[in-house]
C-alpha cells in the first residue's frame, strides 16, 4: 500500500456544536523509532495550517487485533462546509513539503475512510484522551439508529461520552457500516467502563435497556474493535 499521499482520515473527536458531523481518516504505520518525530512534523504543520472549522487530532492505536494493527490515525472533522474548505484548499508549496518530510518517516499507508458523526452524548467540550472504538455492521440502519439512541439517551454518565455515526466509503471486506466511540478521561476509566460508575441498581435499569437494544437493533454484528490514545489535537 502507498504511503500516506493525503494526509487528511478514521473517528475523530469531533468539536462540532451540532450532533452531526463529517471527517476523514488515515491510518498508517510507524516504527517506534520515528514516532516522536512523525507527531513533531505534524504538530507543527497543523499548528500553524489549520482550516477554520476543522479538528485534527492524531491518536495511537493502542490495543488492537492482528488484522487492525496499524501504528497511528490522524482524524479531521467538522461541519460539511469546513471539510470542503479543507479539501479544496492544495495546501500549496508548504503542504507538498510537509508531506516529502513526513513520508520520510511514515513506513507505509494502512486504510482510509469517510464518514460521518450521526449523535453524541456527554460533554463534547471535556477531553477524551483514552477511547474505545467499536466497528459494527449494520443490517437495518434505521432500526440500530432508532434503537441506539434510545439506549444511550436513558444512560447515566459519569465522566464519559459515547458517539457513533456511518462509513460512507473505505469499508474493508470484513464489512463495517456503522462505528461506535466510547471517550475516558484515563486509562483506569476504560478499562472499568460505565459499570465502575454505576450503582447496582442503575446497572440493572443499563441492562434491562441493553437487552431491549440487542432485541430491536435490527441486526448488528461486531466486526472488530479496539483502544487508542489521543497524542495531540489541534
Amino acid at each position: 500500500m502507498k504511503k500516506l499521499s493525503i494526509l487528511i482520515i478514521l473517528f475523530a473527536t469531533i468539536h462540532v456544536s451540532a450532533q452531526e458531523a463529517y471527517f476523514t481518516s488515515y491510518n498508517f504505520i510507524v516504527e517506534p523509532s520515528q514516532q516522536n518525530t512523525v507527531v513533531k512534523l505534524i504538530s507543527d504543520y497543523f499548528t500553524a495550517h489549520k482550516t477554520e472549522g476543522v479538528t485534527v487530532s492524531l491518536w495511537e492505536n493502542h490495543f488492537n487485533d492482528p488484522g487492525n494493527n496499524f501504528t497511528h490515525m490522524i482524524v479531521f472533522s467538522g461541519s460539511l462546509d469546513a471539510m470542503g474548505n479543507q479539501y479544496s484548499n492544495d495546501g500549496g508549496a508548504e503542504w507538498m513539503l510537509f508531506m516529502t518530510q513526513i513520508n520520510q518517516h511514515i513506513k507505509d499507508g494502512f486504510s482510509s475512510s469517510m464518514g460521518r458523526r450521526l449523535a453524541s452524548w456527554g460533554d463534547m467540550e471535556a477531553s477524551y484522551p483514552v477511547q474505545n472504538y467499536y466497528i459494527v455492521q449494520v443490517e437495518n440502519s434505521n432500526a440500530f439508529r432508532s434503537a441506539y439512541e434510545k439506549y444511550q439517551s436513558s444512560a447515566v454518565r459519569r465522566g464519559w461520552m459515547n458517539m457513533y455515526g456511518a462509513f460512507t466509503t473505505g469499508v474493508g471486506p470484513d464489512g463495517g457500516s456503522h462505528w461506535i466511540i466510547t471517550g475516558h478521561k484515563d486509562f483506569k476509566s476504560a478499562m472499568g467502563g460505565s459499570s465502575a460508575v454505576l450503582t447496582e441498581s442503575e446497572k440493572k435499569t443499563r441492562d434491562k435497556a441493553w437487552n431491549t437494544f440487542r432485541e430491536t437493533n435490527g441486526g448488528a454484528d461486531l466486526v472488530r474493535s479496539g483502544t487508542r490514545v489521543m497524542l495531540g489535537t489541534w
